[in-house]
Parts: C-alpha cells; structure tokens; sequence
C-alpha cells in the first residue's frame, strides 16, 4: 500500500537532487502534471528533476523504502497520459529533462551514446553533425525526449525503412525500481548471451524501470532524395503500390504517407501557406519518398517510372513530384499538419490502430460503415503510416452533438472501431502506448495469458507497484 510522503522523506528527496532539482509550487510544476492539450492531470508531491544517472537512482531508492510511488516523465508529448500521476498527491513526477549529454559518438560504429533528457531534435542534430542520420522523426521532435522515445517505442514517417525505437536502440542505461543500475550501454548488433533485456524497458512506459541513457544507430545519410504526392481512389490501391514500390525502389523506399481527403483540406484551410499540390480534390493520397547516398536521377527516375504505371494502370487518379527542397517541405508540411487539421475538422474521438498492412483497406472500410451505420453525420477523418500498418483513425464528431453526448458516445466509438481492429488481428495502440488511456481496453482485448506474463514481468521487476502505477497495467 502506497503512503503520502512524509516530511522527512521529501527532505531527503530534495537533498537527492539539489535545490535546482526540485520545483514544488503548483505553478512550476504544472506543465509536468498536465498532459499536451490538458487531456489529462494529475497531483504529485515533488517534481524532482536529477542531473545524472546516481541521482536518480538514489531518489527510486529513497522512493522504493518509503514506497513512494514514481511517475517517470521525459518531454510529457505523449497522447495517452502515460506521463501524468493521478489525482492522489501520494506520487513524486521524476523528470529527466536535465539529463541533457551526448556522452559518447563512434563514427565507425555508427553509434550515439546520449542521456534520456536529449531531445530527438538535438540527437538528429549530433547524427547530422558527424554526417550520419538518425532516422526517428516526430512531429513533437523539438520537444519530445529520447527517454520517452525509448519508454513508448516510438515510430514516426520512416518505419518503414529503418523500423521504430526497438530496431534503433542497440542498448540502454536504465535504473531499476529498488535503485540499482542496470547498465546495458553496449553498442552491440549481435549478443545473444542470454535475454534480450533492453526489450523490457523499451515500450514499457516507465513501469519497469527509468531509462536514464541509451546507444542509437546511426546510419548513412542520404544525399539523394524523391519525394511525390499522389491522389488515389481508395486504400485499396495503396496497397497495391506500396507492393509495386517496393519491387521498383526497394530498400530505398522510406515513408509512404495516407491521407484521406478531409484530412488534407483542413490541414490547408487550417494552416497559412498551405497549399495542395493537386487543383482537383481527390478521395485519398499518398505521399510517397525514397532516399539513397547516390544516384539522385535514377531514383526520381524510379519514383516517375512508379507514379507512370500506377496512372496507366488506375491505382493513381494524378501525381506531382517536387522538384525543389521547397516543394518537398511543403508536402511534408501538408502530412505534418494533421494535428492542426484534426483541431479545425472538430472534436474528433482518436485511434491510434495497427493491423497487417493488407488488412488495411478492409479496416477502412468495415470501421467506415460501422460508424456511419450508429452515428450518420460522423466525418471520417484517417492519416497514417500505411507502409507499416499504422493508422491514426479519428473520426469527427457531428457539430450538434453536445459535449454531454460527445462524452457519452466516445466509449462506444472506441469500441466500435477496436472490435473491427481486433478482428483483424490488429493493435489498439501503434506507436502512442496504453497510458493511462487504453488500459482498461487492452485487457478487454489481450487474452489471460498475455495478461499473466505482462503482470509476472511487473511483479517480478517492480514487486510493491511503485514504477508508474496505473499505467499499461492495472493494480490487482
């Protein structure tokens, strides 16, 4: 059973860290207590913020004897409350925004040693700086924090090619919940001595452990770039060029981009300079890139030879491809706009769903008819990572529904659209985490056994339920 900290104890705690460690006044401390969009809030008797990787581990130690629950927070960009105590008071928030070094490069590795308080904006940056690319892009990457990164797998445009924050960590530091340190920095692409440990930690939200630093891969950067946009019927088709893109650019081939037509309008209507490539309106398009280190006309030449046949064959109603970095930002910029886009479209119930890439137009399409058969007037409104299966399904609510419904019907959305996910042997959850926000749902939809092996992790890393209780798990 959790206790409020005692004065003692947050005396303690304060001396961990230091007095620039340590905001207490409600004011300071709540950006850390509130999530993005003020979604979800909570109360926390310090927000301690360590500056290194004893620091912390003394404050889990000091925390795990008084049993002290720990609510571990790197940028606070996520979506599902992952990072937010409850309204108890009895947590301590553990930031590691201060954790700011790069503390190792190896160029011939291809490996970037960084502190979890490193945002992905300075760790792309530091890749840059040594000629290298890390490939993570987020549209929070200024703010959002390699720890976080790391705490809910991250996945972004590029999947596709280079795979998520599983595929990008080859080790990581991480403090565990009684105070040890667990130091896995091993810059290693082949180690098969035993568990895979840095497995656990990555994807777990905090409630395993405190990741404090992690080894990156690194890879070539690429010199030559394509990018294109193309209008297409249905996702039907998109599927079926993402097989002949595969087949034509094959590793080349780093984000392919779905958007569906309201999506695009309101990013346009919602965001000054905007500007569609196409003057017709389409139902669906694609935006479609490849990269290499050389060979820049061979790959537009590719990409022209992809666009050509899709057209012939009717998978492409029109295309452009940008013929300038300007024209190329811009088609990002309409892609990067969604949460703009979705804020103008209305108050939309959010997804954040993966199936199997060739379930993806069936998802589409049974979770379309659902919606419209129990709810006529929802908008569809539908982008994702379609060359990994990830899809952000938010459909709009009708703009006469009042807040009371809109709060009462958003249950049952939700059920609706993950029943079609489950039955297509899908994810409720792609790349945002459970959090706080799916976690009833994913035991709903995870069967005994996943449940048993996820809770006998849990118990036996964090026994007393201390590591951001609340979270992926509930307590039993």
């Amino acid at each position: 059973m959790t206790a409020h900290p005692d004065a003692a104890v947050l005396d303690r705690l304060r001396q961990a860290v230091g007095p620039a460690g340590v905001l207490e006044s409600p004011a300071d401390t709540e950006p850390f207590r509130t999530s993005v969009g003020a979604t979800f809030r909570g109360a926390a008797a310090l927000v301690l913020r360590p500056a290194s990787t004893q620091e912390v581990a003394e404050v889990v130690r000091l925390c795990a004897e008084a049993r002290i629950p720990i609510v571990p927070q790197a940028g606070n960009t996520g979506l599902a409350g992952g990072a937010q105590p409850d309204g108890s008071g009895a947590a301590v928030i553990l930031s590691v925004d201060r954790m700011r070094k790069v503390r190792a490069v190896d160029v011939a590795n291809d490996t970037l040693t960084v502190e979890a308080g490193v945002t992905l904006a300075e760790v792309q940056a530091e890749a840059e700086r040594v000629n290298r690319l890390f490939p993570l892009t987020l549209a929070s990457e200024g703010s959002c924090r390699i720890g976080g990164n790391l705490a809910t797998n991250a996945g972004g445009t590029q999947v596709l090619r280079y795979g998520n924050m599983r595929a990008l960590a080859l080790g990581l530091e991480v403090v565990l919940p009684d105070g040890r340190i667990w130091d896995g920095l091993r810059g290693l692409r082949k180690d098969n001595a035993g568990y895979d440990l840095k497995q656990l930690f990555i994807g777990s939200e905090g409630t395993l452990g405190i990741i404090t630093a992690a080894v990156l891969r690194l890879f070539p950067r690429p010199r030559a770039i394509a990018t294109a946009f193309a209008a297409i019927p249905d996702p039907a088709a998109a599927i079926a060029l993402l097989g002949q893109a595969k087949a034509r650019l094959g590793d080349s081939l780093s984000a392919f981009e779905l958007m569906r037509a309201p999506s695009l309008t309101h990013a346009i209507a919602a965001v000054p300079g905007l500007v569609s490539p196409f003057v017709e309106a389409y139902p669906w398009v694609l935006l479609i890139e490849a990269s290499a280190q050389e060979g820049g006309e061979s790959l537009a030449a590719g990409l022209e030879t992809l666009l050509g046949e899709g057209l012939e064959d009717g998978l492409i109603l029109d295309a452009v491809i940008a013929a300038s970095g300007a024209q190329r930002r811009n088609l990002w910029a309409l892609r990067e706009a969604q949460a703009e886009a979705q804020a103008h479209a209305g108050k939309g119930v959010k997804h954040d769903i993966s199936v199997p890439v060739s379930a993806i137009p069936a998802f589409v399409e049974r979770a379309d008819a659902a919606l419209a058969t129990r709810f006529p007037g929802i908008l569809p409104f539908t982008f994702g990572h379609v060359g990994d299966g990830n899809l952000h399904y938010n459909p709009v609510m009708p703009a006469d529904w009042t807040e009371e419904q809109r709060r009462a019907r958003a249950g049952e959305i939700n059920r609706i659209v993950h029943d079609v996910v489950a039955d297509l042997g899908g994810s409720i959850s792609a790349e945002h985490g459970l959090g706080q926000l799916r976690v009833a749902e994913a035991e709903h939809y995870k069967s005994a056994v996943e449940l048993d092996l996820m809770r006998a992790v849990k118990a036996a890393l964090d026994p007393h339920g201390l590591m951001n209780p609340g979270k992926v798990l509930r307590a039993r």
